[in-house]
């Protein structure tokens, strides 16, 4: 039962990982940050439990602000470049985030014991849901409830002028200025709001795993960040998730006899939904398929 209640709890730690690209793609921004702002958060929210002592809550909201703060600086000069060379910006910061986590090395002693980051050694012991009695079931609870939040949230902001608002900016840059949306605010919003559910992801993920190191965000994790919404289509949150379960329930976990072969599969399926499928396997028509075949069956 652990091994599923785990897999479950990736699951929704990496939903938040692609909902923080969703809304970013929403602007027209792809961007390879995500696991930037994720390892500030992971760090960030295990020294606030480990080091300080805190509780998990706020902890995880400290995760939120910093990695939202670093993503508001980023979105500024990310204005600049656009497409491909935004991308590669993005993995030269993601990059920059991975090695100075590689070297950052705070430790105290607490019961003749050296805790905390430890530079190359990474950052083990990160113990809050075992040393606080917490049960499988009740981490998996937390997570999936802040899932369902930022879910529920980006749905909202989908329905209501705002999610327009971003739509528009994607779709055509120059009609949307012209009708005097402000595409700086909209586009450092949108990173921002990235920053604080990556950062969310990032928290989340420290606790869950109990250890990091500098290889938990390579550039494949910021990958999966921006695979989630292709595959699964900016229509609606809810194709993120889709995509998330396929992915890691599926190709990563069902498959893993296959061993490193499943990330051929995972380029070649992000290149046939490219192809046949651009806007992602949940979108609009496939919707609309849905609830026509459930009509039909009621």
């Amino acid at each position: 039962m652990d091994f599923y209640l785990n897999l479950i709890n990736t699951i929704g730690i990496h939903t938040l990982l692609g909902l923080s690209a969703y809304i970013l793609m929403l602007t027209g921004q792809l961007s390879m940050a995500q696991a930037g702002f994720f390892a500030v958060g992971s760090y960030s929210a295990a020294i606030m439990t480990v080091l300080f002592e805190w509780n998990i809550i706020p902890a995880i909201f400290i995760a939120m602000l910093l990695a939202g703060l670093l993503a508001f600086l980023v979105g500024f000069p990310a204005l600049r470049v656009k497409g491909l060379m935004l991308v590669v910006a993005t993995i030269a910061f993601s990059e920059f985030m991975r090695m100075f986590f590689y070297n950052f090395k705070w430790q105290i002693t607490r019961d003749g014991q050296e805790i905390g980051p430890d530079g190359t050694m990474g950052f083990a012991e990160i113990r809050y849901f075992s040393d606080n009695g917490w049960s499988n079931w009740e981490v998996t609870f937390l997570i999936w409830v802040f899932v369902l939040m930022i879910m529920a949230v980006l749905w909202w902001i989908d329905q209501c002028r705002a999610g327009a608002v971003l739509r528009a900016v994607g779709e055509d840059e120059l009609a949307a200025s012209s009708v005097g949306i402000n595409l700086t605010v909209v586009k450092v919003s949108a990173m921002t709001a990235g920053g604080f559910i990556a950062g969310l992801a990032g928290g989340l993920y420290s606790h869950q795993v109990t250890s990091l190191d500098h290889h938990s965000f390579t550039v494949l994790l910021g990958t999966f960040a921006i695979a989630y919404p292709i595959l699964g289509g900016l229509s609606n949150v809810f194709g993120t998730l889709v995509a998330v379960v396929f992915i890691q329930g599926i190709l990563v976990e069902g498959l893993r006899f296959l061993g490193d072969w499943r990330m051929i599969l995972f380029g070649v399926l992000i290149i046939l939904s490219m192809n046949f499928k651009p806007d992602g396997l949940f979108d609009n028509q496939s919707l609309r398929l849905i609830k026509q075949s459930l009509r039909f069956k009621s």
